[in-house]
């Protein structure tokens, strides 16, 4: 009899290349199709690599590495193959199309992501981010309430501090399902999957709350930045964002309580299992202590952009990293930064910029925009039945994408354009963009959904039918809370 796990390589030996077949199938097509009316080359050309880039991403067919290696060659070659915008009696050559196939890596987001990737390494390196998860958890006890609590909590805490979604989850989990082997329950009880998914939704919830807190808002910021020429600061995103967080936090709660029962409603033993890893950790060291030092000062400065100084998030966090890496100041070496920094992220993040700058300089981002949503009417709808409309597709959309930084890169640049096409929006429609960018952030539904859930669905604690039937609500939840603040709220802010 064939195992699962046989079943799963022999269906991944050949779906892999049919997706990249498809993938290619696609590329072809339209590109030999006729430049439709309205749609210069280029932003043909460019259209044909998002098909391309969509199919690699929902499909996984190569790693997302590979796919941004292969969307930088495409680039090059089509778009310098194609008349150059400002001569088009002219190429553009392929050193101009590579020149923007790599405009991505120009962007002060990518600095920002790259920093936040070795500051979040920098809480691995010592172990703050555990110490930090395991105090909030002494605090809430052991009744099964105050352990969902404190995840929560757990989440809240870390958002402001370890910028990587992954990371954040990774600090709780294992110490949660520590607390449940401890009482003697398997790592499948209705308890630990309860726990479980608390902590994988929670991260999810506040990575919508604040800027720093997952990289796909770094995108949508590099696009504003890039197209709008302006930019959205973190005590803005804050203001924005944080109350939407909040009251979803306590939503989650009650979710999360109401659709697992656990088995028991208190963890006996669980505050000695939290007292003996903390006192397996030891008194803080030197590198924690100057690693919190450095983190306040970074959040203080985080939360000040704009109003006590003038230093953007970018630059700060830069530093920060800096000295982080100062002998004897610092708190790790560059070593570590090597070995714990997924660099192929920051590759796919900008090329992920790359790709949307291109659809938008081309007018393929408009193009598309216009033919996706003209059909709605969304010009003659009132502002809350779009944001309505545009939500409910972007949520639709997410089901087919592990990767929010790759769902941000291919629709932020076309929600752009639609705000921009939509009559009476304050400040170019960079609410209407950033609102979008939240529900992006939106990843209740499926394990596949976010690595965060990925990372939680690999410990077995939990099953795709206890997640969604967690998920169906909170998405429920989220999305009808994203319409009450669009029309109030938010409005009172000026955002929409």
């Amino acid at each position: 009899m064939t195992s699962p796990q046989t079943a799963e390589k022999t269906r991944s030996s050949w779906v892999a290349p049919v997706s990249f077949g498809l993938a290619v199938l696609a590329l072809v097509v339209i590109l030999i199709l006729p430049t439709p009316e309205g749609l210069s080359v280029a932003g043909h050309r460019a259209l044909a690599v998002l098909a391309f880039a969509v199919i690699l991403w929902v499909t996984e067919a190569v790693t997302y590495p590979v796919s941004a290696l292969l969307i930088i060659g495409l680039l090059a070659v089509l778009l310098g193959t194609a008349p150059d915008p400002e001569d088009p009696g002219e190429l553009l050559g392929t050193k101009g199309g590579l020149t923007a196939a790599l405009g991505g890596f120009s962007s002060s987001a990518v600095a920002l992501v790259a920093a936040a990737l070795a500051l979040a390494a920098a809480m691995q390196a010592t172990g703050l981010h555990r110490r930090l998860a395991l105090h909030v958890l002494r605090v809430a006890g052991e009744k099964t309430s105050h352990l969902v609590a404190g995840a929560i909590v757990i989440s809240v805490v870390l958002a402001f501090f370890v910028p990587s979604a992954t990371a954040r989850a990774g600090a709780v989990v294992p110490i949660l399902l520590g607390m449940v082997a401890a009482f003697g329950l398997p790592k499948d009880s209705k308890l630990a999957a309860l726990l479980v998914i608390t902590a994988a939704q929670a991260v999810s919830v506040w990575n919508v709350g604040i800027k720093t807190a997952a990289a796909q808002n770094m995108v949508a910021i590099g696009f504003i930045e890039k197209q709008l020429d302006t930019t959205v600061s973190w005590p803005q995103w804050f203001l924005w964002a944080a109350p939407w967080s909040a009251v979803m936090s306590v939503l989650l709660f009650f979710i999360m309580r109401r659709a697992i029962r656990p088995e028991v409603d208190r963890i006996n033993g669980g505050r000695e299992v939290v007292h003996r890893e903390l006192g397996e950790l030891g008194p803080m060291t030197g590198a924690e202590k100057r690693l919190v030092g450095i983190s306040v000062l970074l959040l203080l400065l985080w939360a000040t952009e704009g109003t006590v100084h003038s230093l953007d998030s970018s630059t700060v966090t830069v530093i920060a990293v800096a000295l982080m890496l100062l002998p004897k100041v610092g708190v790790y070496d560059w070593k570590t930064v090597e070995h714990l920094v997924n660099w192929g992220t920051l590759v796919v993040f900008a090329v992920g910029i790359s790709l949307g700058s291109v659809l938008l300089s081309t007018g393929a981002a408009s193009w598309l925009s216009e033919k996706t949503f003209s059909a709605m009417g969304l010009a003659q709808l009132p502002l809350l039945a779009t944001i309505a409309l545009v939500s409910a597709f972007t949520i639709l959309i997410h089901l087919g994408f592990a990767s929010a930084t790759s769902l941000s890169s291919a629709l932020i640049p076309v929600f752009i354009a639609l705000a921009q096409s939509l009559p009476g929006l304050p400040d170019q429609g960079i609410g209407f963009v950033v609102i979008q960018q939240f529900v992006i952030c939106f990843g209740f539904l499926l394990p596949v959904s976010a690595p965060q859930n990925m990372l939680a669905y690999g410990t077995g604690a939990f099953t795709t039918r206890q997640f969604l039937k967690t998920g169906i609500p909170l998405t429920v939840a989220g999305y009808l809370l994203v319409l009450l603040f669009s029309a109030t709220y938010w409005k009172w802010l000026g955002l929409v």
